[in-house]
């Protein structure tokens, strides 16, 4: 008798301004499972937050179309409940949870806590992790408890702003000078983010950024090259060859990563053995100090003038289609995407076991 299959509940849309980049990866992840290890339930979260469960899936989706689950309960109640089965009886409905939702309560920590009261395996980066990786302040603390080193930065909030507007440009214009980067403190994917050259700038990229976010941060410019790494593992992680990211644009705002194609990848990216085994290590260092688990692609620069590295962020779920980053950094280090796949459920439910040995109670 053959081994018995995985229940696998594929997670994707939600409330994010990256809905659609989930759609596509849900499509990419559901074309490359191996049906005779696992089997699927899709989860369909629409843009109003409202979750639709499909039918038990035993091939991939034809047509991108089919993700809307329109067949599907429109029940959101009952998606949390066949999550939630299992937390008494031990007879879960899905052995373990893959969400491939980006940005605002898909990449943040939120459902990330629902799984963890559910009691639930989940493929990624923890609660806090989730939650760290999401937040560039926070992020940037910790970087900067690990030792990282990074470009300057201010940060505030919208009622700061409000109430002390001159005296943070002066600030900003003191510490960072121009040209400098205003982004929102809480986006995925480039959404908010303005180049300041001059004041009018700055005060019109601080507005526009404070209508994604309560909370904005400034980071200094710095002529550098973009480099990337791709993270796998839980204790024991392991970084993938670099890849360079040249931009179509002045930076690699939204529409470069997503809408005009003119952005390259290269894979490996193209410099010296000493300085990729630097940015490896660095992007291990880098997982470590948010306590990542599972993936994560940690972005540096490598300043043009004496090739530094500066940590710039990392991504707890970067993009995920076979054509993006983080795949083919695998795929070029050996690891093929169908690969990638059982290698993050096999470390979702490694640490879930290692969790379930702790000790709850009260005394010894």
């Amino acid at each position: 008798m053959g081994q018995e299959k995985l229940t696998v509940g594929l997670i994707y849309g939600g409330k994010s301004g990256e809905h659609e980049v989930s759609l596509q990866t849900a499509f990419a992840v559901s074309k490359a499972f191996d049906y005779d290890k696992y089997e699927i339930i899709p989860f369909y979260i629409t843009k109003q937050g409202t979750w639709k469960v499909g039918q038990t899936m035993t091939a991939p989706f034809r047509a991108l179309d089919q993700l809307e689950l329109d067949n599907g309960s429109d029940d959101t109640g009952a998606a949390v409940q066949m999550l939630f089965q299992g937390v008494s009886s031990g007879e879960r409905a899905i052995d373990i949870a893959f969400p491939l939702l980006h940005g605002t309560n898909g990449e943040d920590g939120t459902i990330q806590g629902l799984f963890e009261m559910a009691n639930l395996p989940y493929v990624g980066a923890g609660v806090m992790a989730s939650a760290a990786g999401m937040d560039k302040v926070i992020m940037k603390k910790l970087f900067a408890e690990a030792g990282l080193e990074q470009c300057k930065y201010c940060y505030f909030t919208a009622s700061e702003w409000e109430s002390r507007q001159e005296v943070l440009v002066h600030g900003i214009e003191e510490k960072l000078g121009y040209p400098c980067f205003v982004k929102p403190a809480n986006l995925g994917s480039s959404v908010g983010i303005s180049k300041a050259k001059t004041r009018d700038e700055l005060v019109q990229a601080i507005t526009f950024a404070l209508r994604y976010d309560v909370k904005v941060i400034v980071e200094e410019f710095v002529d550098a090259r973009e480099v990337e790494v791709g993270i796998l593992g839980n204790d024991e992680p392991l970084a993938s060859v670099p890849g360079e990211i040249v931009s179509s644009s002045e930076y690699y705002d939204y529409s470069a990563k997503y809408s005009d194609g003119k952005s390259q990848m290269i894979i490996p990216a193209q410099i010296d053995t000493e300085l990729a085994d630097r940015i490896r290590e660095l992007g291990v260092q880098a997982f470590k100090a948010i306590a990542g688990n599972g993936l994560c692609r940690a972005d540096f620069f490598v300043k043009k003038s004496d090739n530094t590295i500066w940590i710039n962020e990392v991504n707890t779920m970067p993009g995920f289609t076979p054509y993006s980053m983080y795949p083919l950094l695998w795929r070029e280090t050996g690891v093929s995407y169908e690969a990638l796949l059982d290698r993050l459920i096999g470390l979702g439910l490694e640490r879930f076991e290692a969790k379930q040995n702790l000790n709850f109670e009260n005394g010894i």
